[in-house]
């Protein structure tokens, strides 16, 4: 038995085998092979199994000539390419690694860093001079666009510069707050559901009356475009254009406007344009009621949908606004607009948020007062964009625009579909600073245009998570795309709860008195 422990070794042991059998396996594999092409082999077919004497001979002194042509279908059944999405050993291709221009900033004052290079691992920027041509962030969930937007919006705010944030989801806004020191709070305005005594603003205060009321109609035409017609539009606007010629207008006086006559009578009385407000209001006035009725009932719809909620008829109903949007532009603010959609219903959070974004943008435009070197840096950070670009002009005028006032947008959400065909041009036109995140195939085709030919379609719809292609303006130029990691954001400081204390002690007691026109509207009654 001792003799035969070795034979039992050597047979369960690697080794060398043996010439005869090594030509066996050979022959064997080459009958399989030549077997995988019987397929080709029926009528019709120019394929034939033949004997090769001496093999070995033959295939070295074979000459190349001309071959035959395969379908892509053809081929792949002869190389057995694995059909599967998941197959244990195989790794697919992901995006491949590219380099950053050496013309993109890695540091320095007033640079916004972006993230890090996959290829150097150095950091990479944007100067706030660029970020001036506004930034397209897109990217499925989950991808790493939030970790972004809160890097970003913390650096901005310890940088000193003002930012406004619209977060419809509600950790964006949560995040932000975990991440800013409590010093840091008379620079706080915070709008948000879960805070006792937030912010207020009233959508109908601002410099040019006709310019705000087109931004409140265009507002509710946009988000209500399915049921919005000629005829609601106008009530809508006539009625905005009235209230507002009066001292603290305030959304929450439009019903009694339209429902109360004697109300309605005491703001219409001055009126002395028969061809404008004044011939609006006397036709309205001889309508039948029930034809009244029917005519005021959508516009009343559409607002008590919003405003018999507490949260946005606290913010939007109040008589002043508790914070200077402009004030806040040009000092540093940090504008913080919370509004859950979970929490406050879908149209009720774009109809807030599309306020927010108004009156930033009523702020910006009034910079054309002051000379260039005059207006500070301030960016508008709009996560879910394609829920609150509803003002009334185009937003490739508000995006050209936008650059003279040095108001730069960034401007997320998750794909192409969301966005209207004017708005994804206007975004691919204007928006000149591209960060994409892993996209859908779909729309990594569109999408490689701005990236190629460095990074094509394929790039676009493979990257791992917290990875991203960019292509950024460096020195007011477009730069090559590159490959990029975002950073984590920073650490949580731990002063949120103080910020929002000190948040409410300022709001507390700015209520001011009941403006005369809701004193009015609370004492009259219906016709």
């Amino acid at each position: 038995m001792a003799d035969r422990d070795p034979v039992r070794r050597r047979a369960h042991q690697p080794r060398r085998v043996p010439a005869a059998n090594l030509q066996a396996q050979v022959t064997t594999l080459a009958h399989g092979i030549a077997a995988s092409f019987g397929v080709y082999s029926g009528a019709r077919q120019r394929l034939r199994r033949l004997p090769m004497p001496n093999p070995a001979r033959v295939l070295a002194g074979r000459p190349l000539r001309g071959g035959f042509l395969l379908s892509t279908d053809e081929l792949a059944v002869l190389a057995g390419l694995p059909l599967d999405l998941a197959v244990p050993g195989l790794l697919r291709a992901r995006a491949k690694p590219m380099p950053a221009p050496i013309d993109v900033p890695d540091s320095g004052r007033n640079i916004k860093i972006l993230g890090r290079a996959e290829v150097g691992g150095h950091t990479v920027g944007l100067a706030v001079a660029d970020a001036r041509h506004h930034l397209h962030v897109i990217g499925s969930t989950g991808t790493g666009k939030s970790t972004l937007l809160v890097r970003m919006i913390v650096a901005d705010i310890l940088a000193g510069r003002a930012v406004v944030v619209i977060d419809p989801k509600g950790d964006l806004v949560t995040d932000v707050l975990d991440r800013i020191p409590a010093a840091m709070a008379d620079r706080v305005i915070l709008i948000d559901p879960n805070q006792p005594g937030g912010d207020r603003l009233n959508p109908l205060l601002g410099d040019d009356p006709d310019l705000t009321v087109d931004n409140i109609v265009s507002i509710f035409a946009k988000i209500f475009q399915r049921f919005w017609g000629p005829r609601m539009d106008d009530i809508f606007r006539m009625a905005g254009l009235t209230l507002i010629r009066h001292a603290n207008p305030v959304l929450t006086n439009i019903s009694p406007l339209l429902l109360q006559r004697q109300f309605r009578s005491q703001l219409t009385v001055d009126l002395d344009d028969p061809e404008g407000l004044r011939g609006f209001w006397d036709s309205f006035e001889t309508t039948p009621h029930a034809q009244r009725a029917q005519m005021i009932a959508p516009v009343l719809s559409r607002l008590r949908l919003i405003l018999t909620r507490p949260f946005p008829k606290y913010t939007l109903g109040a008589a002043t606004s508790t914070f200077d949007m402009g004030k806040a532009l040009n000092t540093g603010g940090i504008v913080l607009a919370r509004l859950p959609k979970g929490q406050l219903g879908e149209d009720t959070a774009r109809v807030m948020g599309s306020f927010v974004l108004s009156t930033a943008w009523q702020a910006a435009t009034a910079r054309a007062r002051k000379p260039e070197d005059q207006r500070r840096d301030a960016t508008v950070f709009v996560d879910e964009a394609h829920n609150f670009l509803n003002l009334p002009g185009s937003v490739d005028d508000m995006l050209a625009e936008a650059r003279g006032y040095h108001l730069a947008l960034v401007l997320a959400h998750q794909n192409l579909a969301q966005l209207p065909t004017e708005t994804q041009r206007a975004l691919s036109a204007n928006a000149r600073n591209k960060i994409f995140f892993d996209v859908a195939p779909e729309d990594a085709v569109d999408l490689a245009k701005h990236t190629l030919p460095e990074l094509d379609a394929h790039d676009l719809s493979h990257m791992d998570v917290y990875r991203a292609a960019a292509r950024l303006v460096a020195g007011g130029r477009p730069s090559p795309a590159f490959t990029l990691r975002t950073l984590p954001p920073a650490e949580p400081v731990g002063e949120a709860t103080a910020i929002r204390q000190a948040c409410a002690a300022r709001v507390a007691g700015t209520d001011p008195d009941e403006p005369a026109v809701r004193q009015l509207a609370r004492r009259t009654r219906r016709p």
